[in-house]
């Protein structure tokens, strides 16, 4: 029987097993597609990606490459990277069809809307680093680099920084959907969150610190969004509560259980 029967009868674990290897597969597989197709243009994207910092650096100044292997492992790195964050909405898709059937309808008219939103935050996230934060920072690195020192960065060095970066960025945008998750499910309640407010946004700004280089221009440009998002996840999350109180409708089937 399938994980997405509509029946409550119990699957056996070793179906589940084979279903999560199955799902497991399928993600493998959709990254390793879209990895073949980017990768005859793996140097126009990592030319793409490195566009913010070679707009600031001095004149006749180059990136380099101080690895024998890193003009080719350095684009098949980001390559891949970007294989995997544009299949994400398949991975996503195969963990909601196995976690599915483990929940209820009202569970799921608001999981699905949790998933899809998700994604877009993390797009957005990774979109707002490269259009906003890096010229913003890299113009600032090129503006106090001592007088007397080439600004030649390495591209293999660049390409671990940004993706921090962009991860940081990408993750800090989903605190909307964390803090309507702890909403409805109950760990916190808004009133809680509400007092919590102050902390939060010292919290915003030390992971601001934390995750980006030690500049106040990229520290505010982290933790100012992270505290509005915050400030959202909080309003959609007292207004689902208002709505109900974990009440379950008619027509909701419990869950199969686990054997």
């Amino acid at each position: 029987m399938s994980a997405t029967s509509s029946d409550d009868q119990e699957m056996p674990l070793v179906a589940h097993l084979t279903e999560l290897r199955n799902r497991i597969l399928r993600c493998v597989i959709a990254v390793l597609i879209i990895f073949a197709g980017l990768f005859y243009f793996a140097q126009d994207i990592y030319a793409l990606v490195a566009a913010p910092l070679r707009a600031y650096l001095p004149e006749g100044a180059t990136m380099i490459a101080t690895g024998v292997a890193s003009p080719f492992l350095t684009p098949f790195k980001l390559t891949l990277v970007v294989a995997l964050f544009l299949s994400m909405p398949v991975i996503l898709q195969q963990i909601w069809g196995f976690i599915a059937p483990g929940l209820y309808q009202h569970e799921k008219r608001i999981a699905i809307p949790l998933l899809i939103s998700s994604i877009f935050l993390f797009y957005g996230g990774m979109a707002f680093a490269y259009f906003v934060v890096f010229p913003i920072m890299f113009g600032f690195f090129a503006s106090v680099t001592p007088e007397g020192v080439a600004m030649m960065t390495d591209i293999g060095q660049y390409l671990d920084f940004v993706l921090t970066l962009f991860f940081a960025f990408g993750v800090a945008f989903e605190i909307p959907v964390a803090t309507f998750l702890l909403i409805w499910v109950g760990i916190v309640d808004v009133a809680t969150l509400r007092k919590s407010r102050p902390y939060v946004v010292v919290g915003c700004f030390v992971v601001g610190m934390v995750l980006t280089p030690p500049d106040v221009f990229s520290q505010t440009l982290l933790a100012v969004p992270m505290w509005l998002l915050f400030e959202s996840g909080l309003l959609f999350g007292s207004l689902v509560r208002k709505r109900s109180e974990h009440e379950v409708e008619p027509d909701d089937k419990p869950p199969a259980p686990l054997p």
